[in-house]
């Protein structure tokens, strides 16, 4: 279980196709976040849940599988990729965010991106896939960022981004036609 609320952003700077059936990303991690990190753990990377198999000097591999490479956007990265990092809850202090399975209900195109003086107002389209869809003000998670919807719309969604999460994430990287999960 997770949060939403990232702890810090790594990068992609290994990719491994052993199969077509699955892809090994090394991610390399920001200081001081492989404390508390083993071999087996959960850790959401852009909102999904990924198992770690190897960590080693500042860095750990995941893998994912074909279902989870076609339901994310997790296929369409490439070495330099910014990834949002959230280690797994821990039960014994505050739950800010709100809470997130690490499961991905499907992947949104950014649309547009407004910037309002440090503050950021994007919209992401997506698929009238199995009857999704938000609410405003209700709670969505975005490459595994915990925000609210500002705005609900036909097949799209509005967040507003405060200067903190733009500055702190993998946000400010994202472009027109990015696919988010």
């Amino acid at each position: 279980m997770f949060t939403g609320i990232v702890q810090g952003v790594g990068e992609i700077i290994a990719i491994r196709e052993p199969s077509a059936d699955f892809r090994t990303h090394v991610v390399k991690l920001p200081d001081g976040m492989t404390e508390h990190l083993q071999i087996g753990a959960s850790v959401a990377n852009n909102g999904c849940c990924l198992t770690i198999e190897k960590i080693e000097n500042q860095r750990y591999g995941v893998t994912a599988i074909q279902e989870t490479l076609e339901k994310t956007n997790l296929g369409s990265w490439k070495i330099g990729t910014k990834v949002n990092l959230e280690r797994c809850v821990l039960m014994n202090g505050r739950l800010d965010g709100h809470i997130v399975q690490g499961h991905v209900d499907q992947t949104g195109t950014i649309k547009s991106i407004e910037n309002l003086n440090g503050s950021h107002y994007i919209t992401i389209a997506y698929t009238d896939k199995d009857g999704f869809t938000t609410v405003p003000q209700g709670s969505i998670t975005v490459d595994g960022i915990s925000l609210t919807v500002a705005h609900s719309g036909e097949n799209e969604f509005s967040v507003a981004i405060i200067p903190y999460t733009w500055e702190h994430t993998n946000l400010k990287n994202l472009e027109i036609g990015s696919r988010v999960n």
